[in-house]
């Protein structure tokens, strides 16, 4: 059994390498997900936030919407570059928290769950503030994460498996007093194993909602999912949109 140790933050070259074949998306998710960005962009430039490898930016390119991006890991930004129309997406290597971006933005966009990369309320704040500061007046901030997953806890249990295949195990462990959790995966790859284990803060859509406001936005809109499925309390994730009130 190797462990990687992993650096760039926790995507480093190695795991770079690997991200978009174990994280793969369906291509009709894609198209989905850059519809609605399109939509929502409503004609202006956009920035994503944790662009990773291009998964999104990339299609979003291709369908004429203008995109930027922050990525706090180099290796990611590096497997980026080796696609079609890698090389000409204007990306900041830094934080999402304090990285800048020259531009005005229609709409700044995080999504695929990074938000919780960011393991402190004050880290997660100071994310919807620089969202905020990138936005014109009137500009959106889309966020697509999961709703906490706690209710699903075994009772006196930490733990909740999220994945369990062939090749792939995930068991998350939660820290409900912190309100942190590690994901941790176990991947089996032509005879080899590697374990892989992050930190990760969750947050719930209220206690989103509150950080929006202390960055002068409002929500206007969330959904469960890209569909516009309504939220309701049986929702496991959400599609959040809060927007820049007017100066």
């Amino acid at each position: 059994m190797r462990t990687v140790t992993v650096s760039d933050g926790f995507f480093d070259a190695k795991v770079a390498a690997t991200y978009d074949e174990r994280h793969a998306t369906p291509e009709a998710d894609i198209a989905q997900t850059v519809a609605k960005l399109t939509e929502l962009a409503d004609g202006g430039a956009t920035l994503e936030f944790a662009i990773g490898t291009g998964r999104i930016a990339l299609p979003l390119a291709v369908a004429g919407v203008p995109v930027k991006g922050i990525e706090l890991s180099q290796s990611m930004i590096d497997e980026m570059r080796k696609k079609p129309g890698g090389m000409d997406i204007e990306t900041v290597t830094g934080d999402m928290t304090t990285a800048r971006v020259e531009g005005d933005f229609s709409l700044v966009f995080l999504v695929y769950n990074t938000i919780d990369n960011l393991t402190t309320q004050d880290a997660q704040v100071a994310c919807f503030q620089n969202a905020a500061d990138h936005l014109v007046p009137g500009g959106r901030f889309l966020v697509e994460t999961l709703v906490p997953p706690v209710r699903h806890l075994p009772p006196g249990a930490p733990r909740l498996a999220f994945d369990q295949s062939d090749t792939h195990w995930g068991i998350d462990s939660f820290d409900l007093v912190a309100q942190t959790y590690t994901s941790n995966h176990l991947w089996i790859d032509n005879g080899e194993t590697t374990m892989f284990s992050a930190p990760f803060r969750y947050a719930w859509p209220a206690e989103m909602d509150l950080m929006a406001r202390l960055a002068g936005m409002t929500l206007e809109s969330r959904w469960e999912d890209w569909n516009g499925s309504p939220f309701t309390g049986e929702s496991r994730t959400h599609v959040s949109v809060w927007r820049k009130n007017d100066a």
